[in-house]
């Protein structure tokens, strides 16, 4: 209603300014050709105006007509642009639904549409290189390497062709040439890395986590363990051939990470073989209290050279209380006491852990004591062959591998710090159904063992599986 009211009161002004025109007084006299035409002077206004309208249409269709064609090449032009951006969207949706070959076909009539779009050259790369044309994919990512804008995709491309082709030499360069054109490239400077880590490279492998940029507190984290997994790496190389430099670098190490243990026993060990006991002793005891590992406890109830079983085992009962509350602490604790011949002793902190489900480490010491304390084979037998389907102990464990020591870097994958303390993962890991009676613990007797007794004990057929206990052998 409003909009028509609005049209009315339009077309009465319009109407009202044009009668206003054609009524003014005066008139205009026009002489062309010997014609003389005397209208008034709003009629010559109005016929002005009309005069002028049409000749700005006649331009407007002339130009019309003079700048078809331009037009249709424009048009034609934006349609092909539009047909090769849909055709570089369906080479993408099929790359990524696995249509090989119809995404490098889509690929090709996108670059014959879009010649200046590096993008469609890009993609047919990808395709050719999962589909297995290498010479193809290398020569398309040559041609891009020129470019500034698609350099680093062609690097990128190179890279895993390279890999896929197991050239890890070629991989490398071309993440090292990746890197100098953009440092902050993640997949290149991970590439870098990984190869410094496997030729120990450490200092250079520091450098570049040191220059790297923690944006929140979990990177902070990981950036603070991968420089001391590389300080702990570092401190592990130069232990024998320098120790003090391998006490800077396993300080620096407990100091980005306190509780680190492979860090702690290095700089224990080089305390130790500097006659400074105490300082050994300390750092272990800290250590213990925040980790409760058993290498700790070992090289703490050692630290002091020379010292008989029986001292080794007064310094493992000053580290741990009785009665224990732990099964680590329990096997620690039972290994000093075997050495020292205590058998009651041993015995005792085993009791709690020796039910169905006692591990490989417990079986094994529990054989020993059997052997040791009453010479009965039988039992110890018994032990040995419940250790063989009895659960692991934590190991030092990467990739599936166990190792009697930590290692900065895996031998598998090549991986740093891919090492944990944990159980390890095998086929014997599910154990078969106990016997039906366990074997009783038998109350200690007077019998003193001989050694010749354990001897032939850690002799028996069995003797794999009794090794597994950490043995801290006396003398």
């Amino acid at each position: 209603m409003t909009r028509l009211a609005s049209w009315i009161i339009g077309s009465l002004v319009v109407t009202a300014l044009i009668a206003w025109m054609i009524s003014l007084p005066g008139t205009v006299t026009l002489e062309v050709a010997n014609y003389r035409m005397q209208p008034r002077l709003g009629t010559a206004i109005f016929m002005l105006m009309i005069i002028a309208a049409l000749v700005i249409f006649v331009w407007a269709v002339v130009r019309r007509v003079l700048g078809t064609p331009k037009y249709l090449a424009r048009r034609n032009q934006e349609k092909r642009k539009q047909q090769g951006v849909d055709a570089l969207s369906d080479a993408f949706i099929a790359l990524q639904a696995g249509d090989l070959g119809r995404a490098r076909s889509l690929a090709r009539d996108a670059q014959s549409r879009l010649p200046e779009n590096a993008a469609a050259l890009l993609l047919e790369a990808r395709a050719d290189l999962a589909l297995g044309d290498m010479r193809a994919a290398r020569q398309h990512y040559r041609a891009l390497i020129s470019n500034e804008k698609t350099a680093m995709a062609a690097l990128s491309g190179l890279y895993e062709q390279a890999r896929t082709q197991n050239r890890p030499e070629a991989a490398l360069t071309f993440a090292r040439k990746a890197l100098t054109l953009a440092p902050t490239a993640d997949w290149a400077g991970a590439a870098v890395f990984d190869d410094l880590v496997r030729q120990g490279a450490w200092a250079q492998a520091v450098g570049m986590v040191n220059n790297e940029v923690a944006n929140n507190r979990e990177e902070r984290a990981q950036k603070r363990r991968r420089q001391a997994v590389i300080e702990t790496a570092r401190a592990r190389e130069n232990e024998t051939s320098n120790p003090l430099t391998a006490f800077d670098h396993a300080s620096t190490a407990l100091k980005l990470l306190p509780d680190f243990v492979p860090a702690a026993l290095i700089a224990a060990r080089i305390h130790i073989n500097r006659g400074e006991t105490r300082r050994a002793m300390s750092l272990l005891r800290r250590i213990w209290r925040g980790t409760g590992h058993p290498d700790i406890a070992a090289l703490y109830a050692h630290a002091q050279p020379g010292a008989s079983a029986v001292e080794r085992l007064k310094r493992t009962r000053e580290l741990i209380a009785t009665p224990v509350s732990t099964r680590t602490e329990a096997m620690v604790l039972a290994r000093a006491a075997v050495d020292a011949y205590d058998w009651s002793l041993a015995r005792e902190v085993l009791k709690p852990y020796v039910g169905e489900q006692a591990s490989q480490g417990v079986a094994s010491l529990m054989a020993e004591i059997e052997e040791g304390q009453s010479g009965d084979q039988g039992k110890a037998r018994e032990w040995l062959a419940r250790a063989v389907r009895a659960p692991r102990d934590p190991a030092w464990t990467a990739d599936g591998l166990v190792s009697d020591e930590w290692e900065p870097v895996s031998p598998v994958t090549g991986k740093l710090d891919a090492f944990e303390w944990k159980v390890p993962v095998s086929l014997t890991a599910t154990r078969a159904p106990a016997p039906a009676t366990p074997p009783a613990i038998a109350p200690p007797a007077a019998v003193k063992p001989a050694a010749d007794k354990q001897a032939s004990t850690k002799q028996d057929s069995n003797g794999d599986v009794l090794a597994l206990a950490r043995s801290g052998n006396a003398e």
